[in-house]
């Protein structure tokens, strides 16, 4: 049998692509003198003929890359693309800075550091973006005490 037929055949056999097919160059003979598809399936049996291993893309450099990402690595400007916007949407931003500032309004109120009037205020003040930051508040409500 031609290689190209025994190809087929084993690979029909395997339930593989033909390209996923070896052959033993050194028993070409036992190969050629093959006519039915018993003799390949002996063939597969006597390990002439064998099955190729799939070679997928490999994820080495890809997981040593995300290492150093988190260790902080890889992260300067000249990696960045698009937008602030893009990369941190505001929205999220936003939900994130006013729920800090209203736990620290909470821990304030709880703390006694500032009364029930001053703290609806400054609730509100934190709602229209007044504050920077956790510190910001912090120094304006320990002024407003004063």
């Amino acid at each position: 049998m031609e290689l190209k037929k025994l190809k087929t055949m084993a690979a029909q056999l395997l339930g593989v692509g033909k390209h996923r097919i070896w052959v033993d160059a050194s028993a070409m003979e036992r190969v050629k003198e093959s006519l039915t598809k018993e003799d390949v399936r002996q063939l597969l049996k006597d390990r002439i003929v064998k099955k190729r291993k799939v070679h997928g893309t490999s994820r080495g450099r890809a997981k040593g890359l995300l290492k150093k990402k988190k260790k902080g690595r890889k992260r300067g400007f000249g990696k960045r693309t698009g937008r602030r916007k893009t990369r941190m949407q505001e929205e999220s931003q936003w939900v994130g800075k006013i729920r800090a500032l209203r736990n620290k309004l909470r821990e304030l109120k709880g703390q006694k550091k500032i009364q029930k009037h001053s703290y609806q205020k400054l609730y509100k003040m934190v709602k229209g973006n007044f504050f920077k930051g956790k510190k910001a508040l912090e120094e304006y409500a320990s002024g407003e005490q004063k």
